[in-house]
């Protein structure tokens, strides 16, 4: 149950600082972090995770890490599900907390609560295919260098590191597409706690895109091993 447990904390963290630093920090005009700032919380949010609790569960984190992991052949699908429910709750949990907070500053005003979007509802309005596309290249990548760099073979003992700079390095190219997701796990989250319709009604994009990436990140690792 352990490793259970952790990855619903870990997500739950990286929800509440990586979204907390979207709808907080970046709101603040005085203090205000921007988009390269969000995108190292992110990235920060699983370098700090990786060290507490990659000994014990990996720190996935996302659903899509996890079903690419399953995919490659290193966890069993049973195993597979209890991570991806427990993330999902974490998530859940984490925006609750965010809005939470959020929710004492009559300033700042909830909206979409940083979740992601297409078409219209994307931050430059990139078309349904573009942000498809991206959001599934983006995972692709994510999980394939998660799936190397933490290959007994040839792990390191910067991998988590490598995968928080890795996660940076996506949301400074696609937080103008998507507002990064590549995690199905952190959109759920938002869209549920958004105080706007069209988050719920966009997320099938967030959980299709990132689990198909996943799922061919999973399949070419293990075909290559």
């Amino acid at each position: 149950m352990k490793k259970f447990i952790v990855e619903l904390l870990g997500t739950f963290w990286l929800v509440l600082t990586g979204c907390g630093s979207a709808v907080i920090a970046s709101s603040c005009s005085e203090l205000g972090i921007g988009f390269t700032g969000v995108s190292l919380a992110f990235g920060l949010s699983v370098v700090t995770m990786a060290y507490v609790i990659g000994p014990v569960s990996g720190c996935h984190l996302n659903p899509a890490v996890t079903i690419g992991v399953v995919s490659s052949g290193r966890m069993n699908f049973f195993d597979g599900l209890g991570y991806m429910l427990f993330q999902l709750t974490g998530a859940i949990l984490g925006a609750g907390f965010l809005y939470l907070i959020v929710s004492g500053n009559d300033s700042i005003a909830i909206g979409s609560f940083a979740s992601n979007g297409y078409g219209e509802h994307s931050p430059m309005h990139y078309s349904l295919l573009a942000c498809f596309l991206t959001e599934l290249i983006m995972t692709f990548f994510f999980v394939l260098i998660i799936l190397k760099v933490s290959d007994e073979s040839s792990g390191t003992p910067f991998s988590g590191l490598v995968i928080g700079l890795a996660l940076t390095l996506i949301h400074l190219v696609s937080i103008p597409v998507t507002n990064t997701s590549v995690n199905p796990a952190r959109s759920t989250g938002s869209a549920l706690f958004a105080e706007v319709i069209w988050p719920n009604e966009q997320l099938w994009l967030f959980w299709v895109a990132p689990l198909a990436g996943a799922v061919l990140a999973g399949t070419i690792y293990k075909r290559s091993h």
